[in-house]
């Protein structure tokens, strides 16, 4: 009879103890509180979607098959003053129109509480809407000439900018060598307020987010200014606030190159990038290159929402 118990026995333990593992093992797969007994199979409701960040631009790679003898960019995050950029930021090429916003704020910081005269202020539209390089002349001569420079390179704390130096051109204001980090600087410095001072600093930004023209408007003095950077930024970023920009180009026949620059600067970045190539590439190539780097330091990336990685499914 002993056999016979013991055989009732075990078989009784085994069903009890299966019945007591379906609901523990229930319990697991409906996902219950596995704190304080079975769980309750209530429904965990999925966390909500999470909104992404507005668009705008950060440090990034870039990369450009660039053919010529010059290119770099740089870009400042301006609400921490942080540079990123090309390794060779810190080089220099020809500033050509791009110079142009400091004259205008340079000029108005020494105004002061003054009125604008109607002149001057038509000379300031016409230098940086227009790129013209006589009413750019005018502002240069009124600012202080070379003193303007100078003081450009203090109070915007530039590091690697010095007068021209191309012979036969000593003193050109067109010649005076900027790099991209410099560049950015400058941008900040004009955006700040330390270059035109409170009063006037709205004024520039203003005329230097209502540039016009594309590169087939270009004239003898003046020309077109209305392309690179701010045609590789996304609608989304455009939309947040005015982009004010300035860029600088000549053909010069002493090297047989384009020199090339774009700015742009809004309330939280300021871009720079800077180029030398032949000649016959034309203005449209170095538009181009401004605006490819723009749009790779877009973050976060048109798309990165949809491109959500794909875990493995695992096995119960």
């Amino acid at each position: 009879m002993r056999p016979r118990v013991a055989m009732v026995l075990a078989i009784v333990a085994v069903l009890i103890g299966g019945v007591m593992l379906v609901p523990a093992a229930y319990a697991r797969l409906s996902g219950g509180d596995s704190i304080g007994g079975i769980g309750g199979g209530e429904n965990v409701p999925a966390p909500a979607p999470t909104t992404p960040p507005p668009p705008t631009l950060a440090a990034g790679p870039v990369s450009v098959n660039f053919k010529g003898q010059f290119f770099s960019w740089a870009l400042m995050d301006r609400t921490t003053g942080e540079i990123s950029g090309a390794p060779n930021m810190t080089a220099t090429n020809s500033t050509e129109s791009m110079i142009k916003i400091w004259f205008a704020s340079d000029y108005l910081e020494q105004l002061g509480d003054k009125p604008v005269p109607a002149e001057k202020r038509k000379q300031i539209t016409a230098a940086i809407r227009d790129s013209n390089d006589i009413a750019a002349n005018a502002l240069y001569k009124a600012a202080g000439s070379a003193a303007s420079i100078k003081r450009m390179v203090s109070t915007c704390g530039l590091t690697d900018t010095k007068p021209g130096n191309v012979p036969g051109y000593s003193g050109w204001w067109s010649f005076t060598r900027m790099s991209p980090r410099d560049a950015t600087r400058l941008g900040d410095c004009v955006a700040d307020g330390k270059a035109a001072g409170p009063k006037w600093t709205k004024l520039v930004l203003d005329e230097m987010s209502k540039v016009r023209g594309s590169v087939d408007v270009q004239q003898a003095k003046s020309g077109g200014g209305k392309w690179g950077i701010v045609d590789g930024l996304p609608d989304e970023i455009k939309a947040q606030g005015p982009v004010s920009i300035k860029n600088g180009w000549t053909s010069l026949l002493y090297d047989g190159n384009w020199h090339v620059n774009c700015l742009a600067v809004t309330d939280k970045w300021s871009l720079a990038v800077m180029m030398r190539y032949p000649d016959g590439s034309g203005l449209k190539y170095g538009a181009k290159v401004c605006a490819s780097v723009a749009t790779q330091l877009v973050t976060p990336q048109p798309g990165a929402a949809l491109k959500v990685p794909q875990q493995p499914v695992g096995k119960l």
